[in-house]
């Protein structure tokens, strides 16, 4: 029998015959060509402050040798999607404040609110700067590749990899590629869109839209806490060797007001980039006494990135993306065209009815047992994967637990959600053991989206566990543009089946 290919299914391979050129010449290469990659990557890793610091140890971040790759049309698919999803997350502000359902799904601490209440106005709603990463699965292989992509959860203040993702993508395109082509000449992968550039031009178009004449960028984050990745110091003084600009690294407890101005180390703070939840923030105030006046000045007049929008990026606001009480309500048919398709059904844990999948109406406990293999658990707004839950694999006395203990938590104010669980992609890739042998063994993969208006940038990360993150010691998954050389499918082509 003969199945003539879509024209979608035929576009979609092209994917997959990229993806086989990739794997054929890692393949091709000897053992020892490999361990020695791998050796100078971690040298390079090093050197590149691509780092992690664990328990005050400065350790090589985890970059595997075999990069994914994307095709240009797949990348601006991405984009729009999510753009699509970005633009609406940065309405969630004005929805929270007219809408007391939009606060029941998105709850914040009674410090958030205050914060909301006293620094958002028209110029934060008109000037909105929001750096966003959402973490999503896709099998950029599969012929329908549009309808395998899945986001799991938005990170909307201080996003991980502004300064990892291009940093890894330029190791892979300049140590690993040039010998990867010396045994196919013909394959062709290099690094995307560079993310820094990205981020800094949404920067100083902010600045412009605001009328705010200076240029001095402050990075803040908790600067002495020796746990994370040592991305925003290598960030501020890759635009001070590269710009000349004026780029501060600060802890919020080293800004001051200077004459009404917010400064650090003696400097203008002309916008902040903060890594820094404004929850942590009153906590500290209460714990040690924090000053919070210059992070708060720097609020409200519109010079923090990410906005109070980034208050936003609990997983439950895919509830309001998916729920059409509010979809309905507040989002357009294309959007809600673009949240159909591709954001997981997501809502709150609680005793309640509320739309499901299906579209019906009914009792969400009741689905969360009845379903628990189609699901997963996890905590609203914590993040590195801790406290994750996934139905399949979790005994079923565990999970109606964990579930009473969610409804227990909501009350005191630490939610979580129930979410329909994404299949994660599993690739191989070739890992260089302790003794110089290698295997090829298979890895979870996931896709962090950073979009600007001028482009987009991926995390890719990779782990053995189903729960992938870099905290949890995953690495990372350098995602490279490329396109295939021939075709394992010629055009219009039939698949034979049997």
């Amino acid at each position: 029998m003969v199945i003539p290919l879509t024209p979608a299914e035929e576009r979609g391979l092209h994917g997959l015959s990229l993806d086989t050129q990739v794997r054929q010449a890692f393949f091709a290469m000897p053992p020892h060509v490999l361990a020695a990659l791998d050796q100078r990557m971690t040298a390079e890793a090093i050197q590149r402050n691509l780092v992690y610091v664990r328990d005050g140890q400065t350790e090589a971040i985890r970059v595997l040798l075999r990069p994914a790759g994307v095709l240009p049309d797949q990348l601006a698919y991405l984009h729009y999607v999510s753009l699509t999803l970005i633009n609406a997350l940065k309405r969630l502000p004005d929805l929270y404040i007219q809408d007391f359902a939009v606060r029941a799904a998105v709850p914040l601490t009674p410090p958030e609110e205050q914060w909301l209440w006293e620094c958002w106005g028209p110029n934060q709603r008109e000037n909105n700067p929001v750096i966003g990463r959402l973490d999503a699965v896709i099998d950029f292989t599969s012929p329908m590749w549009k309808d395998s992509l899945h986001y799991m959860e938005p990170n909307l203040s201080g996003v991980g990899g502004i300064y990892l993702v291009p940093v890894t993508e330029q190791l892979l395109a300049e140590v690993v590629m040039p010998v990867v082509q010396s045994y196919d000449p013909l394959l062709r992968l290099e690094a995307g869109q560079d993310l820094r550039e990205l981020f800094l031009r949404e920067v100083l178009d902010h600045l412009d839209a605001i009328g705010h004449p200076g240029r001095n960028l402050c990075f803040i984050e908790p600067k002495y806490a020796g746990d994370g990745p040592a991305e925003l110091a290598a960030l501020a003084d890759y635009y001070r060797k590269q710009y000349g600009l004026t780029t501060l690294h600060a802890d919020p407890s080293e800004l001051y007001l200077a004459d009404g101005e917010v400064c650090c180390e003696g400097q203008p703070v002309d916008l902040g980039y903060r890594d820094y939840e404004v929850r942590d923030l009153a906590a500290l105030a209460a714990e040690e006494g924090l000053d919070l006046k210059p992070m708060r000045v720097l609020f409200k007049r519109n010079r923090m990135m990410s906005s109070l929008a980034g208050e936003f990026d609990h997983k439950s606001c895919w509830e309001v993306l998916t729920d059409p009480q509010f979809t309905q309500k507040y989002f357009t048919a294309d959007e809600r065209q673009v949240f159909r398709r591709h954001v997981l059904w997501t809502r709150l844990v609680s005793d309640r009815r509320t739309t499901l999948p299906g579209g019906e109406t009914g009792s969400l406990l009741e689905f969360a047992r009845h379903e628990q293999d189609v699901l997963v658990l996890k905590p609203n707004r914590a993040y590195g994967g801790d406290g994750v839950l996934l139905g399949p694999s979790t005994p079923s006395a565990e999970w109606d637990t964990a579930l009473q203990k969610a409804i227990v938590d909501g009350g005191s104010g630490e939610h979580w959600v129930i979410q329909r669980l994404a299949r994660i992609p599993v690739s191989e890739f070739p890992v260089v053991g302790s003794d110089g042998t290698v295997s090829v063994e298979p890895f979870y993969t996931v896709m962090g989206l950073a979009p600007t208006k001028y482009g987009l940038s991926i995390l890719g990360r990779a782990s053995q566990k189903q729960v992938v993150n870099v905290a949890q010691r995953g690495g990372l998954c350098s995602v490279l543009v490329g396109q295939p050389s021939s075709r394992i499918i010629g055009p219009g082509a039939p698949v034979r089946l049997g």
